[in-house]
């Protein structure tokens, strides 16, 4: 087991115990916050005729609670840092649940926007960013690997939702079905209440100031970790002392000076033109191809099985002793990966070309999701990462805004002229995999469609979004590269700087001693 990442916390973490129940909380919260609003696409339909609206206003309700999710990532960290998890997560859970409520009573789009989509995303944003963080409270050694158990809450759940949606669409209709499921995501308030706050009373042994420095270089050197806020703990210690505004109180704006913060958020844009789309059009490209819609329905359950499958995988991995102390490079032969799949996938021919690309691509893309916010943690340190992840998400808040309605658009435009290019078709109930090939449309990306629109074919979408994901691992491994020399570096200048001081200490002490022994002697 790789030794423990230096910290802050003032405290040992557990490292287990009450800590993998706060895990299986995190596993339901995380998985309902990523899987709930691609599961709603399958009302749609229904919900569209009744209304009698556009596919762009519809794709807006998803979008909207996405964006909401992602919105609400800097008040749900504000909460967190002053209440803490348990209390944020469950009422995020009560306010999914009251969303999803009032919408069933819902007149008009606009209030299932408001109900829907603001309500319940701002709810969906209180079970993220949470989950994600009381992770780090309780895991130092075994971090990984219980950030990629609970990431896998994700898959699991979606596939959980999806026949279940289907038999609650076909049995009560969607303001029925929206009801039981308000009922249902209250199972996120059972989950926040397993998040019970660590242990925090150990006490600290009392030690000068030069031994806790000394300590603290010894335990970085041993670790060989790449947490980069070590070499910001002096610059926060005196910006605390010399006292925050009212906003930096509760949002720490210095990550924006923070090296690895921002390695992590530019390669991160960049990557996230490439992340969803692949996913999306996997099924039409199937069937572009000539392949029947079972069987390209069937490439999703593929993807699906070997996402499932990788995450917890990818965190067992991740916590060995030789990938641990260089996880960013393992992050970023995860994003290279993806990109590289994406590069081939025009290269398959057939179905069975098509079932290679679907479990390799499973797997890439399970990869990243496992490591995707642990690595954030590993850069930012554990005390930080509600505030990174809160920034992180904002930032994104703009393309997950834009993405599916502008999809919409798209998808109805070019239905006139190429029919096989879009797929926005809720009306299958025959099969289940049909059904989840439907969870994924709002996660179009606009560049995507446009290309797809354009060209007539899948294959320059693909290559596009490779490209974006190649680049962006190269960026990582590059930047990566460069941060850990640096962090080196920095690491020996400290270590020789104690030394030093180290050494002038023991020299004053010995011209002390002298000085009162001459003094004795005269």
């Amino acid at each position: 087991m790789p030794p423990a990442a230096a910290t802050n916390l003032g405290y040992t973490p557990p490292d287990g115990g009450w800590g993998w129940a706060v895990v299986f909380g995190a596993f339901i919260s995380i998985g309902f916050s990523y899987a709930f609003p691609k599961s709603l696409t399958i009302y749609f339909k229904e919900i569209q005729e009744y209304f009698s609206v556009s596919y762009s206003e519809i794709a807006w309700v998803s979008s909207v609670m996405l964006a909401s999710m992602y919105a609400g990532g800097p008040v749900s960290s504000i909460l967190v840092n002053r209440y803490g998890s348990r209390p944020v997560v469950i009422v995020g859970g009560v306010l999914v649940c009251t969303g999803m409520a009032l919408a069933s009573f819902g007149t008009n789009i606009i209030h299932l926007y408001l109900c829907v989509g603001v309500i319940g995303g701002f709810g969906l944003a209180f079970n993220l960013q949470p989950s994600l963080t009381i992770i780090g409270t309780y895991f130092q050694v075994k971090r990984p690997m219980a950030n990629g158990l609970a990431m896998t809450g994700s898959p699991v759940i979606l596939s959980t939702l999806a026949p279940l949606n289907q038999f609650l669409f076909d049995s009560f209709g969607w303001r029925g079905s929206f009801l039981i499921l308000g009922s249902i995501v209250l199972n996120c308030c059972v989950a926040g209440a397993l998040m019970r706050p660590v242990n925090k009373s150990i006490p600290r042994k009392t030690i000068d100031e030069s031994s806790k420095r000394e300590s603290g270089a010894e335990e970085h050197a041993a670790a060989e970790d790449t947490t980069t806020h070590s070499d910001n703990l002096q610059t926060e210690d005196q910006s605390e002392s010399k006292g925050h505004s009212f906003v930096q109180k509760f949002i720490d704006l210095s990550l924006f000076k923070h090296r690895g913060f921002l390695i992590y958020l530019i390669g991160n844009v960049v990557l996230f033109f490439g992340f969803f789309a692949p996913v999306v059009f996997m099924a039409p490209y199937a069937k572009h191809q000539g392949i029947d819609e079972y069987s390209a329905a069937f490439l999703l359950s593929i993807f699906a099985l070997a996402d499932m499958f990788i995450r917890p995988t990818t965190g067992l991995v991740g916590n060995t002793k030789w990938i641990r102390p260089r996880i960013q490079y393992f992050f970023s032969f995860a994003v290279s990966y993806n990109g590289v799949c994406h590069l081939m996938c025009p290269l398959a021919s057939g179905y069975t070309g098509l079932v290679v690309y679907a479990v390799f691509f499973g797997l890439a893309f399970g990869m990243l999701s496992a490591l995707l916010f642990e690595v954030l943690m590993d850069l930012v340190g554990a005390p930080r990462f509600s505030t990174a992840v809160g920034l992180v998400t904002i930032i994104e808040c703009g393309p997950v805004l834009l993405g599916p309605p502008m999809a919409g658009l798209w998808c109805f435009f070019s239905s006139l002229f190429f029919p096989l290019n879009c797929d926005f078709d809720y009306t299958h109930k025959q099969s289940i995999e049909i059904s989840k090939m439907e969870l994924l449309t709002d996660y179009v990306c606009s560049l995507s469609g446009a290309l797809v629109d354009y060209f007539g074919d899948y294959k320059y979408m693909y290559y596009a979004c490779g490209v974006f994901m190649l680049v962006s691992g190269i960026f990582f491994f590059i930047m990566h590269y460069y941060n850990y020399k640096k962090l080196d570096e920095e690491r020996g200048k400290s270590k020789a700087m104690e030394t030093r001081n180290s050494d002038e200490a023991v020299q004053l002490k010995m011209n002390q001693a002298d000085r009162t022994m001459n003094e004795t002697d005269e």
